[in-house]
């Protein structure tokens, strides 16, 4: 096993040196080079990852992961000890597992939905299923809309369901055994109507009404006892309103009006008393924040904000359940507290020292917080899942999402920083081939989907490591309109798509020329989604800057956007469309219509059922380029959607992508 894995470390700690062992304690055995040819690397890296998620039940004795196969994920109950499976739940083609609870010692309640594609979140399907810990054992629908025909033989399950609700795990309910508090919609309401809070028992699937949102689009936050107490959701023009009261016979109270006050603020926990909230919270400028909110007085006070990032994940406290810090993106993750004294906070230092330039995060825990499932990560390691005795002070690897990605295999991201040409700080990722110096190498700037709410991150990024391993350098850079910076850096985007945001990527590929870091020939565009329509504007902008573009899943017509796809088909998403492209001036704004001007071969990938850029945006594409006589490859992939699960069409599409590129970008020359 690699070094990074297998490694016995030791760090100081303010009671015993936590011992990190891997699994078995045989000699390290040194691992075979990557393949050399694009296709034998491909094969070797674009693999179904092992696990997706992994959570202990409250015992510690039970595991429960999830897995993805054959355009489905499934969820696995098993003994943590023998690794003996007891159960399993699948859904079938295009159902995916999304979530799942320890809502008992012995019971896993999950919800089911169904993916458009790899890049784009699964929906929900409204549904909710329970699986118990017994060798055998038969999932159960215990509420959701597809009825009888798919309740796996539970007549129960049948006579509960509700055809006409979307159901949805509000809250566990780590402290009741017999009943969870969902989150219930009506299916007319396509999402965006007025949803209620209601107990739901495990057992019959009979649910009781403890709470009505008063905004539409809400989630709900209960408090440690189980009652309801926050209420948030989005308008039609997608501000988010927050609710609070004080328990279920008082009215509701508004906290904070987007619309009204121009920031948001969203409730992620509270005190161990319940007498103080936490919420996160926007600035007019600069990053979110996380705030004390007083329930008595409803005053909020800073507890930790940091100058240069938006807090990305918030750290619970295992036993309590309350807020006790965050992890910050800036570059590379660190974690800050604002509950330094919290058991869980020390024992997160330990961990972080224990398993030096890694990211760890806890996944779950037993009840009393003595075992502990934590997930390393990296740039280099897509994940290594550690089982960790608080009382030993010791974690042993319990299994790896990929573990035949060897870290010390894999390129680095180192994180940058420059600037736009109006000034504009940004902030991005530099990966270089192993082994080889920053300098002249072929180049592929790789722009994030999104492109608002989304960031890159110092992360495991499959596509950085194949090109890195293929030879070239790859630069990514979190643009303006990204999010992780701020309202005001994200709101800057808006409207900006073909404008301001392609001159902050034009500007990060000729700082890297600048740096000497890019061979100024050897430059291709490349991303999905908005990547794609940055990738694809990029070279018609810019047609002298590029040797190449290549666009994935990508949007290339704007007005097209307007008339097909899912997002405009909600009252919200057509807002959103106008708010963050705007209605003007979209033809100079859209690939398709600026085919002319490009004059470097294009490569184009689409999924034949992609419901958020229909394939019909990349036919688009193709069409116009054609008739500009621009060279041009365009693949289209059977029952895909944005994004491709099926393990035989990844491979085929990085092959493909990566023949193009090297023949564009000299890549056997780049790979030597």
């Amino acid at each position: 096993m690699n070094g990074l894995r297998r490694a016995a470390f030791a760090a100081l700690l303010l009671f015993a040196p936590l011992h990190v062992a891997a699994q078995g304690d045989s000699a390290p055995v040194a691992p075979a080079p990557l393949p050399a040819d694009v296709a034998g690397l491909v094969a070797h890296l674009v693999r179904d990852e092992k696990f997706i998620d992994i959570a202990l039940s409250p015992t510690g004795e039970f595991f429960a992961a999830t897995a993805a196969r054959d355009k489905q994920t499934f969820l696995v109950i098993g003994t943590l000890a023998e690794r003996k499976v007891l159960a399993h739940l699948s859904g079938g083609e295009n159902a995916h597992v999304l979530g799942f609870w320890w809502v008992s010692d012995t019971r896993i309640v999950a919800s089911m939905g169904e993916s458009i594609g790899s890049l784009e979140a699964p929906r929900d399907y409204g549904e909710l299923w329970v699986l118990s810990a017994v060798e055998g054992a038969e999932p159960r629908l215990i509420a959701g809309w597809r009825g009888a025909e798919n309740t796996l033989g539970s007549r129960a399950a049948a006579r509960n369901t509700d055809h006409s609700r979307w159901v949805s795990m509000a809250d566990p309910l780590r402290n009741d055994d017999e009943n969870v508090l969902v989150s219930v919609v009506s299916m007319q309401s396509r999402g965006e109507g007025f949803a209620t809070a209601e107990l739901m028992d495990l057992t019959s699937g009979r649910r009781r009404v403890v709470a009505r949102a008063p905004v539409p689009r809400a989630e709900f936050l209960a408090d440690h006892s189980g009652e309801v107490r926050f209420a948030t959701g989005q308008n039609s023009q997608n501000d988010t309103i927050t609710y609070y009261r004080k328990d279920a016979k008082s009215d509701w109270q508004l906290v904070n009006d987007q619309g009204a006050s121009g920031v948001w603020i969203e409730p992620i926990g509270f005190s161990k008393d319940n007498a103080v909230a936490y919420v996160l919270s926007s600035r007019e400028e600069g990053p979110d924040a996380i705030e004390r909110l007083d329930l008595a007085t409803l005053a909020r006070t800073e507890v930790l904000r940091d100058p240069r990032v938006d807090p990305s994940r918030i750290i619970y406290d295992p036993v309590t359940d309350e807020p006790i810090g965050a992890v910050l993106m800036d570059g590379r993750p660190k974690s800050l507290f604002f509950n330094a004294a919290s058991p869980q906070a020390r024992t997160q230092r330990s961990l972080e020292a224990a398993f030096p330039g890694q990211s760890v995060q806890l996944r779950s825990a037993s009840a009393d917080g003595n075992q502990q499932l934590v997930i390393v990560t990296s740039d280099r390691n897509p994940g290594d899942f550690y089982h960790f005795d608080r009382a030993k002070r010791s974690a042993d690897l319990w299994g790896s999402r990929a573990d035949w990605v060897m870290p010390d295999q894999m390129a680095e991201a180192k994180p940058i920083e420059l600037k736009a040409r109006d000034g504009l700080p940004l902030h991005g990722y530099l990966t270089t081939p192993i082994g080889r110096d920053a300098k002249g190498l072929p180049l592929v700037v790789l722009p994030h989907g999104g492109p608002h709410q989304v960031r890159d991150t110092w992360s495991f990024d499959l596509e950085r490591q194949l090109l890195a391993a293929r030879g070239y350098a790859v630069l990514q850079v979190n643009f303006r309109g990204s999010g992780g910076y701020g309202g005001a850096f994200e709101s800057a985007g808006y409207r900006e798509w073909g404008g301001a945001i392609q001159d902050d990527i034009t500007d990060a590929t000729r700082w890297a020329i600048e740096q000497g870091i890019a061979d100024p020939k050897r430059i291709c565009l490349y991303g999905a989604s908005f990547g794609g329509y940055a990738a694809l504007m990029g070279v018609a902008r810019e047609p002298s800057l590029y040797a190449c573009a290549a666009g994935n899943v990508g949007v290339y017509d704007l007005d097209m956007m307007y008339g097909r796809g899912d997002l405009q088909a909600r009252r919200w998403g057509e807002n959103y469309l106008k708010l963050v492209v705007g209605e003007e001036g979209l033809d100079a704004r859209s690939p398709a219509k600026l085919a002319a001007s490009i004059k470097v071969p294009v490569f184009l990938a689409a999924g034949e059922e992609d419901e958020r850029t229909p394939p019909e945006q990349t036919r688009a594409m193709e069409r116009a380029l054609k008739a500009a006589g621009v060279p041009v490859e365009a693949h289209y992939y059977d029952g895909e959607g944005h994004g491709y699960f099926l393990l035989p069409n990844r491979r085929d599409y990085y092959t493909k992508l990566l023949t193009f590129l090297g023949r564009h970008l000299d890549g056997d020359r780049a790979a030597r």
